[in-house]
Parts: C-alpha cells; sequence; structure tokens
C-alpha cells in the first residue's frame, strides 16, 4: 500500500513497478489528482486479485469549501459560481447528514475518469464537452462529522466502490441552501487497507538504496488481501487439477460463494468460486515459479 501525496495515481504505480522490477503491476482504484491517502498496489501474481479489491469498500475525509462550486467539484477546477452562505450550526449539519446516508442513486462528474466511447471523461471535460451520465447506485454506510466553521465542514464518509465524494459534497451544499467544492481529500481506508498501514514513496525510495531484500519486506502476503474469503485446503491431487483449470470437490459448502484456495502446506493457490454440493471452479491461479 501506498501513501499518494501529490502525485496521480498512475505515476505512483509505474514508479512502484519500476522500483521493485516487476513485469506486471495495477491498483485498485485512482485518487483524484487532488487527494492523498492509501492506494494499494498490486505487484507480479497478486494483480490477478485486484479487480476484487477495486469492489471493496472505501473511507475517506474529505473537507468541503462553501460557497463557491467549480467546474470539476474540487480546488483544481475553475470556478463556476459564487452564492451566500447562510448561518450553519452543529444541529443543521446533525439534521441533514443522515439523509444521504443509504443505498442512493449518484451521477457521476464529468470530471472523472470514466469513458465515452474510449474517451475519459475527464478529457471531453476539459473541451467544453458535456456527456449524459446514467445515475449508478452507490452506499454511503455513514457520515461522521469532523469539524466546521462558518465557511466549511470536515466530513469522514464510509462508502462502497463507485461513489464520487465530490458529487456527495455538492449535493450536501446545495441540501445546505449554498454550493461547495471539495479543498482536501484523503484516503483513510481501501478494501481493508487503512492508511495507518501505508507506506509512504519515500519509504520505499530509502528501501531501494538498501537492495531487493529491503524491499521485499515491505510486501504484503496477497492471501491477507480478501480476510473475508472462505479458505479451502486442497489435496496433492486436488492442486494439479486446479492448475489445469480443472473443477474439485471438496467437502465443505459454501454455496455460491468466491473461496480462497490453499495447498496442504498453507501456500496460496489462488481464487475460486463454490457452486451447489462443494465444486469449487478455479477463477484465478497463480503462476508457481518452478526456478524458485
Amino acid at each position: 500500500m501506498i501513501n499518494l501525496k501529490a502525485r496521480t495515481s498512475n505515476h505512483v504505480l509505474q514508479q512502484i513497478k519500476r522500483t521493485f522490477d516487476a513485469k506486471k503491476a495495477g491498483h485498485t482504484g485512482s485518487l483524484d489528482p487532488l487527494a492523498t491517502g492509501v492506494l494499494p498496489i498490486c505487484l507480479g501474481e497478486a494483480t490477478k486479485v485486484s479487480q476484487y479489491l477495486l469492489d471493496g469498500d472505501k473511507c475517506y475525509q474529505v473537507t468541503c469549501k462553501l460557497g463557491v462550486t467549480t467546474d470539476s467539484g474540487d480546488s483544481d477546477g475553475n470556478v463556476v459560481a459564487e452564492m451566500p452562505i447562510p448561518e450553519i450550526t452543529e444541529q443543521i449539519l446533525y439534521a441533514v447528514l443522515p439523509s444521504f446516508i443509504g443505498q442512493q442513486q449518484q451521477v457521476p462528474p464529468m470530471y472523472s475518469a470514466l469513458k465515452f466511447q474510449g474517451q475519459p471523461l475527464y478529457k471531453l471535460a476539459r473541451q467544453g464537452i458535456e456527456i449524459e451520465r446514467k445515475a449508478r447506485t452507490v452506499n454511503i454506510y455513514d457520515i461522521i462529522l469532523i469539524s466546521f466553521t462558518s465557511d466549511s465542514f470536515t466530513l469522514e464518509v464510509k462508502c462502497s466502490k463507485g461513489t464520487y465524494i465530490r458529487t456527495l459534497v455538492e449535493d450536501i451544499s446545495a441540501s445546505l441552501s449554498t454550493g461547495g467544492h471539495v479543498i482536501a481529500l484523503r484516503r483513510l481506508e481501501s478494501a481493508g487497507y487503512a492508511i495507518e498501514q501505508a507506506i509512504t514513496i519515500e519509504s520505499i525510495e530509502e528501501c531501494a538504496d538498501e537492495g531487493i531484500n529491503a524491499l521485499d519486506k515491505l510486501l504484503l502476503p496477497t492471501e491477507e488481501a480478501l480476510p473475508n474469503w472462505p479458505r479451502i485446503e486442497a489435496d496433492d491431487e486436488q492442486v494439479l487439477a486446479l492448475r489445469c483449470g480443472q473443477q474439485i470437490q471438496v467437502e465443505q459448502k459454501y454455496e455460491g460463494v468466491q473461496i480462497r484456495l490453499f495447498d496442504r502446506l498453507g501456500i496460496f493457490l489462488g481464487l475460486g468460486e463454490m457452486s451447489q454440493k462443494g465444486i469449487i471452479s478455479p477463477k484465478r491461479v497463480f503462476v508457481v515459479d518452478e526456478s524458485s
């Protein structure tokens, strides 16, 4: 995991890939250019779990500046409107915030990485092109008021994947009869990985100077990436079958769920899905380095 600061997600990804001399690398969800915080990065065979981490829940700390809206929804954008700010009290905020908790429809902003006919929306937005976007279902699990002033507030938001915090902030501001935009955004948690576990780029660079052994100590085991998935151990014959893409039969039954697969020695094999009667279909099986 990376503690991202003043770098784009892709810039960090490419830097880490080079530092670890990895053949493959992938992150688990871009951060806005303005944002800092947790950016889980998968290297090598671990990229096979990145799509599942992308589906994980997130937690953010966000600060909103009231009275001003921008075209991007944050301070990186151009001001499009200024409006008066009514008197805001703690009681008013506590009354407003609960209405934004729960499942809801959210229209993605134009300044986003979503694509239209192969083009990222943010590139079209910079050209002054507006594309109609369909609302998507997101889930806001909790919103905690951290602090507020006469023209700003800071929240901690726990939410599902696909939630745009900039859009949430704009909607909350509108409910306060004014406008608003994000001036600070920090991802505190992503797919179960917390900011306290994150490593700064500077720390990684220092370890790189010490050699590959120091870098390896920074890596987290891939099997810990999905701790809530049931664990199934396969015998030697079943291991061979799984690595050939074949289904196996086990005694345990977690019908219709995704599982983690291990051999008898506890070595992580990859991911599978269990159907009726304990039949496991391999989905993402790791390639074993026979030379090691």
